[in-house]
């Protein structure tokens, strides 16, 4: 069964994991430099797909960090976020008395989606056909 034929009530067995970061501006740099060191670890993962940290253009927004990630399945998130070693980078960043950092992490399931990319195949034969009039 396909993603676009699947009942609405069943999910994807693609999850998104976001979290979102509230951080004060002066530590970003050094926090995105450990998340990167993190990212890597978990990008070797079994079921990774993608990760994209999104950071806020304004240090009046109150989450300055926004992670992303794609995985191919909630038990290979799982089995990668109990890896030791990313165990030990996540709370040595959680408890860097330095940094005050405030995460809310989840898993998700798409509810609704839109692509540019699906609607240019329709629009470009909307156009053929007032073309060939």
């Amino acid at each position: 069964m396909t993603a676009d034929s699947r009942p609405a009530n069943v999910p994807s067995p693609v999850v998104t994991f976001i979290n979102i970061f509230e951080i004060s501006a002066e530590h970003l740099d050094a926090f995105i430099a450990q998340w990167e060191q993190r990212a890597a670890l978990m990008s070797t993962k079994s079921g990774f797909i993608d990760s994209r940290l999104h950071r806020a253009r304004s240090t009046e927004t109150r989450f300055q960090l926004v992670n992303v990630s794609h995985w191919e399945s909630r038990d290979a998130w799982e089995a990668a976020t109990a890896d030791p070693e990313f165990g030990r980078r996540t709370r040595a960043a959680q408890d860097d008395p330095q940094t005050q950092i405030t995460s809310s992490p989840g898993l998700y399931d798409v509810a609704v989606g839109f692509s540019a990319a699906a609607a240019e195949p329709e629009a470009a034969r909307g156009n053929q056909e007032l073309q060939g009039q």
